[in-house]
């Protein structure tokens, strides 16, 4: 069980909730914070002019409401903006939203009522989670439509996934003896207004980012045992010199990787105790940048999650609806705290480097299919009759077409502002945006990288070293070839890649 309020949520705790599904609970002093927000709230906003409560909402919050109306208020709002198109999201990521959130609602910041709050939290212990588009967020007066969809499910209205279905909102209430939600004062703008779409999926990408750092790490190790590598650009001492943390980092990752290989030289040992008599040398005196360059490469995309982590993290925790209702001080503050730039820059960051990490896998891909650059295996790693069988040419296809949509996928979001909503939204973070088509390459990358592991077993068969790889590498080499047998003849392949593909993908514990 995980107690949500009263301290900051851990990266760690999220992705518990999310991957192994701990149930939450509410913590006593913050849910106190939130009934205190809220009876503030109901006396503060007698006869004052407050935001969203006694007023139309963006441009038309010239227009005030009437006491009478302020309730039908919150509903038109919510159903207005159910709105969204395109494909349903999963439901890993709404799950994550839920959490984002009741998250910042526990805050006890957003005059909203306590029973908001505690059937959300029941909605993410049931793993009941509405229905909602990928379109229609803009990332600025928070991810609106988004969450529009959340407090529609939240009144007993919409749809909801539920045990593997989509079903009828009310009907699974009824079934489950729930109660929907009531407006009091707020409930549809607390819900709406805030960045909890962007930074939910964003939860979810940065789970699969730090998987697919974790593997290339892996792809790379079994590369370097293939060409029996020497160490010294994975050393301690080579890239303890520079000072980036990802760097050292990835380079300690692969020398643990490669702890207990028979197949990694020492430079000292075999160029630098005898004199070298050959004028053409036989053996790389280095390898390609793709191989010998990992620790700077992966080490910038290690470091960007680290970062991309502590923002999104930092958001979920924060305040981040308008207005905020601060019953210490008396007070109702306007402003932009739903305004999504921060998770939306690092979205844009994370998509950039796992695009350069999907690039890194088909350039590595492109090493082991070609016998000129390798000069180890056949080409293609064709086991079969060369010019009557082709190995896996086909694979690399597909590889190198994800690769180019991955890197027209990584233009940013973040400067890609259109003013919307009659120019009250004249500058908007497209956070949503960000965060859903950073997931399209992150997918799209383990795809690459999935053919270059069928790559790597193909070639460590050819070679016939695996009693000498290391122990790790041993692992993955049984494991996939559990999945996807020895072949020498040709055979269709798209089956065994999406094999690969579903392995990989669930390292992290995801199904």
């Amino acid at each position: 069980m995980i107690t949500l309020g009263g301290r900051k949520l851990t990266a760690d705790e999220c992705y518990d909730i999310l991957i192994h599904n701990t149930p939450i609970e509410l913590d006593d002093k913050a849910l106190s914070r939130v009934y205190q927000s809220y009876f503030f709230l109901k006396e503060f906003i007698k006869d004052k002019l407050i935001y969203g409560i006694n007023t139309g909402f963006g441009p038309m919050a010239q227009y005030k409401i009437s006491d009478e109306d302020q309730v039908q208020l919150q509903y038109n709002l919510i159903r207005s903006h159910c709105s969204g198109s395109g494909k349903a999201i999963d439901v890993l990521n709404v799950k994550a939203l839920m959490l984002a959130r009741l998250s910042t609602l526990m805050r006890g910041y957003s005059g909203i009522h306590p029973d908001a709050v505690v059937l959300l939290k029941e909605l993410i212990n049931r793993d009941i989670c509405p229905v909602i588009y990928e379109h229609g967020g803009l990332g600025a007066s928070g991810d609106l439509v988004q969450l529009a969809h959340l407090a529609l499910a939240l009144i007993g209205e919409g749809e909801v996934h539920y045990k593997g279905n989509i079903t009828d909102t009310a009907t699974v209430f009824k079934k489950e003896g729930l109660n929907p939600l009531q407006v009091h004062i707020r409930e549809g703008l607390a819900l709406m207004n805030g960045t909890s779409a962007m930074c939910g999926i964003g939860l979810v990408n940065l789970v699969h980012a730090r998987n697919l750092v974790k593997q290339s790490i892996a792809a790379t190790s079994i590369i370097l045992e293939m060409v029996q590598s020497f160490d010294d650009h994975f050393s301690n001492e080579l890239n303890s010199v520079k000072y980036h943390k990802g760097q050292n980092d990835v380079a300690a990752w692969i020398q643990q990787f490669l702890g207990d290989s028979k197949l990694i030289k020492k430079r000292e040992k075999h160029l630098y105790n005898q004199p070298i008599k050959e004028n053409i040398l036989k053996d790389k005196v280095q390898e390609y940048y793709s191989i010998r360059c990992v620790p700077q490469i992966l080490g910038a995309i290690q470091d960007t999650i680290a970062y991309a982590e502590e923002v999104i993290v930092n958001e979920i925790n924060s305040v981040n609806d308008n207005p905020i209702i601060d019953y210490e001080n008396k007070n109702v503050f306007h402003g932009g705290n739903f305004h999504g730039d921060y998770p939306a820059l690092e979205m844009d960051k994370l998509k950039i480097v796992i695009t350069k990490l999907s690039m890194l896998c088909e350039r590595q891909l492109n090493f082991l299919l070609n016998d000129k650059l390798n000069g180890i295996l056949p080409p293609f790693i064709n086991l079969g009759t060369l010019g009557l069988n082709l190995g896996i040419q086909g694979v690399q296809f597909p590889a190198t077409s994800t690769t180019a949509e991955n890197q027209t996928l990584s233009f940013p979001m973040y400067v890609h502002s259109i003013p919307s909503n009659n120019d009250n939204q004249d500058i908007v973070s497209m956070g949503a945006n960000a965060s859903l088509l950073t997931q399209k390459v992150i997918y799209n990358t383990y795809e690459v990288i999935a053919i270059e592991f069928l790559a790597l077993i193909q070639g460590i068969e050819h070679l016939g070293i695996q009693s000498e790889i290391s122990e790790n590498a041993k692992e993955y080499y049984k494991e996939l070839r559990a999945i996807v047998p020895a072949f020498k003849e040709d055979s269709i392949k798209y089956k065994d890649l999406e094999l690969i593909k579903s392995w990989l993908k669930a390292r992290p514990g995801f199904n």
